[in-house]
């Protein structure tokens, strides 16, 4: 196969943090079809045991942690044990995060501190403890779960956005400085996903009227509709994959063209 062309994953070792459900999990399972190793970590041991039994329904043999990614102690722990069954992590996914939608000024500071801890400082300590076992190896990549609010303000979400446009530029310092040494960066900046975390927003109202917030997000969104979570899966593997490997520091936004749009016209 021509290496410009090779979106292989086979014998890779990724590590995906959050990936118990949700967008993790349908980016660990794309790795995974394309033949990489699985590790992944999340908060508790119902959380483990139910994401276990679902890898393993998709056939996946997925190794997973119970791992606070703010804890850097925890997180040397889970990278020694994956390098000692696995093998040197060839992929990180930085995926692990929360968000807070609370006004600005009726924010308290730990809250806000909990955010930046876990949307930004979590991916530092992450990247640190991978990053020597890649430039040992002569090759890796490290994909961030930016946002669109790394280019986009909105109320409510002031912690959120601060520590995604935080975590877009680490992208950017990691390929900056990591880059010689055969590691690519780069970041997945999602739109709004159809979750379960989401369904909420997307459910009729008592009244039979969509959501107000649903109504809201098909209009901003060209693609006039919610993404799939499988949709990011492509864009996952390409990042992960030699066929990347000229792409460092940017952010693929997989929006449905949000951020290049204005929104219609009031009729």
């Amino acid at each position: 196969m021509d290496k410009y062309l090779n979106f292989s994953l086979e014998g890779k070792v990724a590590l995906v943090t959050g990936a118990a459900y949700g967008i993790g999990f349908a980016m660990a399972e794309a790795l995974a079809e394309a033949g990489a190793k699985i590790a992944f970590n999340c908060r508790g041991e119902h959380h483990l045991e139910q994401a276990l039994a679902d890898y393993k329904a998709k056939g996946i043999e997925a190794r997973g942690y119970i791992c606070d990614v703010t804890k850097e102690d925890q997180v040397k722990a889970m990278v020694a044990d994956i390098e000692q069954n696995l093998g040197t992590i060839d992929i990180l996914v930085n995926n692990a995060g929360i968000i807070k939608r609370i006004p600005m000024h009726e924010m308290a500071l730990e809250e806000f501190q909990q955010v930046i801890d876990i949307d930004l400082v979590a991916p530092f300590i992450v990247s640190k403890a991978v990053i020597p076992g890649m430039i040992k190896k002569g090759h890796g990549k490290i994909i961030n779960i930016c946002s669109m609010m790394s280019e986009l303000g909105r109320e409510t979400v002031s912690a959120y956005a601060a520590a995604k446009g935080g975590l877009k530029m680490l992208t950017r310092n990691i390929c900056s400085e990591y880059g010689e040494y055969n590691i690519q960066c780069n970041g997945i900046g999602p739109g709004y996903i159809a979750t379960p975390q989401t369904a909420p927003l997307r459910e009729p109202q008592a009244d039979g009227s969509r959501h107000p917030f649903d109504t809201f997000i098909c209009a901003k969104t060209p693609a006039g509709r919610w993404l799939l979570p499988e949709e990011l899966k492509g864009p996952a593997v390409f990042l992960a994959s030699d066929a990347s490997n000229a792409v460092n520091g940017h952010i693929l936004y997989v929006d449905g063209g949000i951020l290049a749009y204005i929104g219609k016209q009031p009729k």
